[in-house]
């Protein structure tokens, strides 16, 4: 069995006879094992933007309940995989080094791994570069490293605006393709609890 934390209510990880989803109404926050996870936090106080938000709107730069800490504490504590946007902030907050531009790289006095892929290569038509946070053992090779073109873009910033490519809706940028779903949960399978002291 896998947890699947902070998804959307009957989202694609609902209806899987081996996944037990954990929506906002669940709390993930709450979650105390025993089994690997699926981590999808909320990203909104890490983006790049959220510096701007504050200063505009009042919503402070990580003020996220303590979503982010209590996915990365879910993982090292039961094995399994985090996954956030590239270059968050939340990455940098909690200590996490940021990963190379392709393959896994070893955090330097934790327990995990992290890399970078790109969700188009998984089925999503926006770019969406993601940053993953391992714990298990040796992570597994087989991801697909490639970059595809994208269809689409998850914000108005890209290129200033003047993009010609699609803007998607905020429920398809959110989305997580079937193929990246399965990906990660074949990755928190083979996960494993940290044995190293963090």
């Amino acid at each position: 069995m896998i947890a699947a934390l902070y998804v959307a209510k009957g989202g694609c990880y609902f209806g899987l006879p081996d996944v037990d989803p954990w929506d906002e109404a669940r709390d993930a926050r709450l979650y105390a094992g025993p089994w690997p996870v699926v981590a999808h936090p909320p990203c909104a106080r890490w983006c790049q933007l959220a510096g701007l938000v504050e200063a505009r709107y009042g919503l402070k730069k990580g003020d996220d309940g303590g979503t982010f800490a209590a996915a990365l504490a879910s993982v090292r504590a039961h094995g399994g995989v985090l996954e956030h946007p590239a270059f968050t902030l939340a990455w940098s907050a909690h200590g996490l080094p940021d990963p190379q531009a392709f393959g896994w790289s070893r955090e330097m006095f934790g327990p995990g791994w992290v890399c970078e892929v790109s969700q188009t290569a998984y089925g999503h038509r926006a770019r969406k570069l993601t940053w993953l946070y391992y714990v298990g053992d040796t992570p597994p090779v087989a991801l697909d490293w490639s970059r595809p073109k994208h269809s689409a873009r998850v914000s108005m910033c890209e290129n200033h605006g003047r993009s010609k490519v699609e803007l998607m809706g905020h429920r398809e940028c959110l989305a997580t393709p079937p193929a990246f779903r399965d990906l990660l949960l074949s990755i928190a399978r083979n996960a494993r609890p940290a044995t190293v002291a963090t």
